[in-house]
């Protein structure tokens, strides 16, 4: 397994890999791996000959009074991971090689990322688009693999790939849970056991929400309401629970076609999301 650090370097080797034949998938991650991550690179692994993991907490994409500097890092132990999974490269760029220090250009989508984590968190949707764009370019990639828990970062990528016509396709990998239901997050190594036990709440609460609709209810914002309860009950301080279209993430008044219900809540100062897909008729 190849460690990269300079972009001309990982051009270099993507290109060669190219020459070859061989194709390219790429898993963008912020570190701090998880089996969600890991399923991943067993996802890419499908759709190509080799796989390249970044490796790159992407300080564009925090907010000034976000977690940053706190955020959870373990190179090594993420290096061991990625070899072990059948990695064939891992790019580790510095914030310094990524951003040059007069750089004044950014890549922003601008509807799809309007509600939902865009309205709590300005400008964290347009970090991430500059930066995903930048390690596309960097890694060339044929494939990009990302995680449904983020939904609506997936559908942004999806949408800027789309608008920008980078030529890769994206690939949407189903939310990796824990043995009790709580979906993988490197943020959940910040809740002690007992904030833990107590964010099961918002699983529970959404599959509770997916029944309730399965059996009939038509009003959202009872739904809304339920959700919302069910995580405050157990000690979640609500950022939101919205009812959108699952393809242009718009609210909805009726409850029809595909939609999301998608969390965010907080369980003291470790921020969770969430969702769950439902096809109504």
């Amino acid at each position: 397994m190849k460690i990269i650090s300079k972009i001309a370097d990982m051009q270099k080797f993507s290109t060669a890999l190219r020459r070859k034949g061989r194709s390219i998938a790429v898993v963008p991650t912020m570190g701090c791996l998880h089996e969600g991550h890991l399923m991943l690179i067993d996802t890419a692994k499908k759709h190509a000959d080799s796989v390249i993991v970044t490796l790159f907490v992407n300080p564009t994409q925090f907010g000034p009074k976000e977690d940053f500097s706190k955020y959870p890092r373990q190179l090594e132990k993420d290096l061991a991971l990625c070899r072990k999974r059948g990695a064939t490269a891992v790019f580790t760029p510095s914030p310094d090689e990524m951003y040059s220090k007069d750089a004044s250009t950014w890549v922003e989508e601008v509807q799809l990322s309007r509600g939902l984590c865009g309205k709590s968190r300005p400008g964290h949707f347009r970090g991430v688009t500059t930066v995903v764009a930048k390690l596309f370019n960097a890694t060339l990639p044929d494939v990009a693999v990302f995680g449904k828990k983020d939904y609506q970062q997936a559908k942004v990528i999806q949408r800027m790939t789309r608008d920008l016509n980078f030529p890769v396709r994206i690939i949407l990998q189903e939310t990796v849970r824990e043995k009790e239901g709580l979906a993988m997050s490197s943020r959940n190594s910040y809740l002690s056991p007992d904030r833990r036990i107590a964010a099961l709440s918002i699983r529970r609460s959404l599959e509770s929400a997916k029944s309730a609709i399965r059996n009939g209810e038509k009003n959202a914002g009872r739904i809304r309401k339920s959700v919302s309860d069910g995580i405050s009950s157990s000690g979640g301080r609500i950022d939101y629970v919205e009812i959108v279209d699952a393809d242009n993430l718009e609210p909805v008044a009726k409850l029809t076609g595909n939609i999301l219900i998608a969390v965010a809540a907080f369980f003291d100062k470790t921020r969770l999301i969430d969702n769950i897909e439902i096809k109504y008729w």
